[in-house]
């Protein structure tokens, strides 16, 4: 479990969020975090007051990392880059979250250590994190500057003929009343999405496209929205290209693995984010060797 309460002593009367600073080796701001967030509890009880003053016993849910061995597949002094299977979560969804990409890199690199941008749980492939706060600062800041150059590799349904820019605007989805997207083209009132699109290879039989996605813009599920746009949805995907049920279904854990494969292709989002390219100090082009499967 990500999240675990445990129990601490203090001797003598101080201040909590001292208390905090010197137990956990954190600054103020995220002494405060913790107290804002629930996560102290004294007789019992959540702390709500940050200059609340304690002597004795005091309960802190504190992040415990555990590891499952994945090896990253390039590193540096600054940060490092994993292969993420598909399945995996990046952060933890909430305190019961068991395992994710955020667990594996604290538990080797250390607390300072982060995840400096997103892919999806079903989305496979490189994701790059950094090994230290000053390195986190710039990574993402090199991500919001659109200096890290990402191509992904998806799998779709039917022949895709022609190299394509999309230009067409997403918005998140507030009623999911009616459809169960997370995202939609969105003329009026989306922010400017941008993906270049290229067919690579096409499967005659099973007709289906390993296509060449290169985002231009960072929106969340930009790639599988612009593909089911385009009338190309990526195999797997139980959200963007399947009927309402089928996309309840998924989101309820009621859709068994035999009704995914029958109903989309695939038992997972065939989806690989594969190559990272940008200039840290050095200049990097990093290339996937897991395979879209």
């Amino acid at each position: 479990m990500s999240y675990i309460k445990k129990t601490f002593f203090s001797k003598e009367k101080v201040k909590i969020f001292k208390f905090l600073m010197q137990t956990f080796d954190i600054k103020l701001n995220e002494a405060q975090k913790w107290i804002d967030k629930g996560r102290v509890f004294y007789k019992g009880k959540p702390v709500v007051k940050k200059a609340m003053s304690f002597k004795g016993k005091i309960e802190v849910v504190v992040f415990e990392t555990v590891s499952r061995d994945l090896k990253p597949v390039f590193e540096t002094n600054d940060f490092v880059i994993y292969d993420k299977p598909s399945g995996v979560l990046v952060h933890p969804q909430n305190r019961h979250t068991e395992y994710s990409i955020t667990h594996e890199v604290k538990n080797r690199y250390g607390k300072y250590a982060n995840i400096t941008h997103r892919i999806d749980k079903e989305t496979s492939g490189l994701l790059l994190c950094s090994k230290h706060k000053k390195a986190e600062r710039e990574i993402k800041q090199l991500f919001e500057n659109r200096e890290i150059k990402k191509s992904y590799l998806a799998l779709v349904k039917g022949k895709f003929k022609d190299k394509i820019l999309v230009d067409e605007p997403i918005s998140r989805n507030s009623d999911f009343d009616d459809i169960k997207l997370k995202v939609f083209i969105d003329k009026e009132n989306g922010k400017p999405s941008q993906t270049i699109f290229e067919p690579i290879k096409y499967d005659k039989e099973k007709n289906q496209t390993l296509v060449k996605a290169i985002p231009l813009t960072g929106r969340q599920h930009q790639i599988r929205v612009h593909l089911l746009h385009l009338g190309f949805p990526i195999v797997g995907d139980p959200l963007y290209g399947v009927d309402f049920k089928t996309a309840e279904d998924y989101l309820e854990q009621k859709l068994s693995e035999e009704e995914r494969v029958k109903l989309t292709g695939a038992k997972r989002l065939m989806l690989h984010a594969h190559t990272l390219e940008f200039k840290y100090k050095n200049r990097f082009f990093i290339v996937s060797r897991s395979p879209l499967a």
